[in-house]
């Protein structure tokens, strides 16, 4: 039974729901004086190699800056005479050195402990050393299996020591570089990138 004075509801159809939102979407925005904002986009995610690409960076530039050198960058003219040699000595070190692999194919790979690479190296594997050697095996798995006339999976298989070790260290440096360079957005690394 129906109340006198309260008027009956109209019934609402689906255009009529279509119309009402359509005029609320348009009304809203032809009223603003200021043009329709769209959130910026985000940025880039960096990858676990471009996080720690960049910690180094970082590390290398700082380091070279407190020797009074200008850090290299692309673009730039690069250094001449004496003071290129100060550049490259600063950056990957000077005299002999002192960390050394011979490699299954023959190869023998020399790095140095002083300048601002061994620097970094340290700050973000904890232990440099122990990097030269294991990313120094790992980076050449698939040499050493064409020297060997094996498959890669058969070396990797053989260097399961070393693919475990490069893991831990590398997961480290990419804890370090990720508080270094005040990312939050790397992914987390998946599978092994190594060779």
């Amino acid at each position: 039974m129906r109340r006198p004075g309260i008027p009956r509801p109209t019934p609402v159809t689906p255009f009529a729901t279509l119309l009402v939102g359509a005029l609320l979407l348009t009304a809203g925005t032809a009223c603003s004086s200021a043009p329709p904002t769209t959130p910026a986009p985000a940025p880039p995610r960096l990858s676990p190699d471009d996080v720690i690409r960049a910690a180094t960076q970082r590390l290398t530039d700082d380091c070279l800056t407190r020797h009074g050198l200008t850090p290299p960058r692309p673009g730039r003219s690069e250094p001449v005479g004496a003071q290129r040699t100060r550049v490259a000595e600063a950056m990957f070190g000077a005299g002999r050195t002192e960390l050394s692999l011979r490699l299954p194919t023959g190869h023998v790979v020399r790095a140095h402990t002083d300048g601002c690479l061994a620097e970094a190296q340290r700050r973000l594997y904890g232990d440099q050393g122990r990097w030269f050697r294991t990313s120094t095996i790992v980076n050449n798995l698939a040499p050493e299996a064409a020297h060997t006339d094996r498959t890669l999976a058969e070396v990797r298989a053989d260097r399961r020591t070393e693919l475990t070790e490069w893991r831990r260290l590398r997961a480290r440096a990419l804890t370090e570089a990720t508080s270094l360079i005040g990312s939050t957005n790397p992914p987390p690394p998946k599978g092994n990138t190594a060779q």
